[in-house]
Formats: structure tokens, C-alpha cells, sequence
């Protein structure tokens, strides 16, 4: 089991979205919503680290510790707002 801070979550359609794409690979996640930034918690000791994070940044969430330029940081701010919308509807 190992948490993660993540940028750019916002509510339960975010929450949604990650869960639906992400636990297929990665198997049981958690995600808490009360603090900033947000804590993904993974309930697996058996995954890949770096697939996690370009999974993540592909759906506009990264993680905190992502060093991102403007461009970069608009992009996934961008895509987590479409993500956001998108678990909303599911």
C-alpha cells in the first residue's frame, strides 16, 4: 500500500475517472477528497511506479512532485477538467 499526492483532483467525477481507468492496471485505489493535495493511495505492493505516473499526468492528474513547465501544467489542467466532466457522466 503506498499514497501518493496528486494535483488537479477536484471532486468525485475526478475520483471517478481514475478509478475507472487506473484499477484495472493497478488493482484497488483509494483516493482522499478532505485534504490538499490529494492522497491516491494504491492497495498493491506489485505495480510499476512510472507507468502509474504517466497514467495519471495522460489524464491530467499529476503527481505533486512532477516538475512541470507552463505549457506542460496548463495541458494537464486542461485534460483533468475534460477527465472531471467525462466521470461525471459515467
Amino acid at each position: 500500500m503506498k499514497p501518493y499526492k496528486i494535483k488537479n483532483i477536484k471532486c468525485e467525477g475526478c475520483v471517478n475517472t481514475i478509478k475507472k481507468r487506473l484499477e484495472p492496471i493497478f488493482g484497488k485505489i483509494d483516493i482522499d477528497l478532505s485534504v490538499e493535495p490529494k492522497i491516491l493511495t494504491v492497495f498493491s505492493n506489485h505495480f510499476d511506479e512510472k507507468k502509474l505516473r504517466k497514467e495519471l499526468l495522460n489524464l491530467g492528474y499529476p503527481m505533486s512532485d512532477e516538475k512541470l513547465n507552463f505549457s506542460k501544467n496548463i495541458t494537464t489542467k486542461t485534460k483533468s477538467f475534460i477527465s472531471c466532466a467525462i466521470g461525471k457522466i459515467d
